[in-house]
């Protein structure tokens, strides 16, 4: 268990970690026994129309701490790093503490490290894009983007792939280039106390499968029946892991034991680039146990 005497409760706190290894739980109890805003840093989570599915805190979780930057954008809303930077900077200019918890590294990085000043996409482009993700043209958009940037983002996630190739396709520039001209972070990694739980595979894959479960019977189904009438894999929220598989199940395109099925290997999946990731860029963080710190 993590002693939190440890933990200043002057200094902000990040705590990452792929999902479903409980750091939202761990950001909850920081703030319940020292005071705190607990601050979203899943890309996800900051959608409004799937509480559930993307395992945003409850309203009972909520009530025990105040919470930020969960579920404030409407889910037709494109929402980018650089904007999640705007709307936290009110927070980190505020008088709480924050608690900023999430699976987004990019978020993390952008934040500790800085952010390349690029200009948002353009409706044209974005339209453009969409339409070429929603058309399978992943790989295709990966190869028109320049070697630099593609060594540099996620070959596999297609949201990753849609921004570079926007922003090259927008202003000429790469991506790579563009992140190169960086400038100073909003707050350096040795000015916050920082976190990351390594949680190995064949414990994750366990939770992952049962916090699904979990999901079906606390509303999920639920959650997809209200979305599915306006439901289209173009829009931002439509990202999140079996949006797509649930929304099949209830329009009756899809057994729910196929849906649950897909959507817990597509969550293995994530979770597996996720600790690629932290693995790779966050070795000054300090490394915790999720045998400690799952609820």
């Amino acid at each position: 268990m993590l002693d939190l005497d440890t933990i200043a409760p002057d200094l902000p706190v990040l705590i990452a970690g792929p999902t479903a290894s409980g750091k939202s739980g761990l950001a909850l109890r920081i703030a319940e026994a020292q005071g705190g805003v607990v601050v979203n840093a899943d890309a996800i989570q900051v959608f409004s129309d799937w509480r559930v599915l993307t395992a945003r805190p409850s309203v009972a979780e909520e009530a025990r701490a105040p919470h930020a930057l969960y579920g404030h954008v409407p889910g037709d809303t494109p929402y980018s790093v650089g904007r999640w930077l705007r709307d936290l900077e009110p927070i980190l200019a505020g008088s709480e503490r924050p608690i900023i918890v999430g699976g987004t590294g990019l978020y993390f990085s952008a934040l500790t490290e800085g952010l390349a000043e690029i200009p948002e996409t353009d409706p044209a482009t974005r339209a453009e894009a969409d339409a070429r993700i929603a058309a399978g043209e992943r790989e295709a958009m990966l190869a028109e983007l320049d070697g630099q940037t593609r060594a540099r983002i996620d070959p596999l996630n297609p949201m990753r792939v849609q921004r570079a190739w926007e922003v090259q396709h927008m202003t000429g520039r790469g991506l790579a280039s563009w992140q190169d001209a960086t400038p100073p972070p909003r707050l350096p990694l040795a000015d916050a106390q920082a976190f990351v739980i390594d949680a190995p595979k064949d414990w994750l894959d366990g939770r992952i499968e049962r916090r699904f479960a979990a999901m079906l019977a606390e509303g999920a189904l639920d959650e997809a029946r209200a979305n599915a009438a306006g439901f289209s894999e173009t829009l931002p929220s439509a990202k999140a892991i079996g949006a797509s598989e649930l929304v099949a199940h209830v329009r009756g395109e899809m057994p729910l034991d196929a849906a649950a099925s897909r959507a817990v290997t597509l969550t293995r999946q994530f979770a597996k680039r996720q600790r690629t990731w932290f693995r790779s860029r966050m070795r000054q963080w300090h490394t915790l146990s999720p045998a400690e710190e799952a609820a």
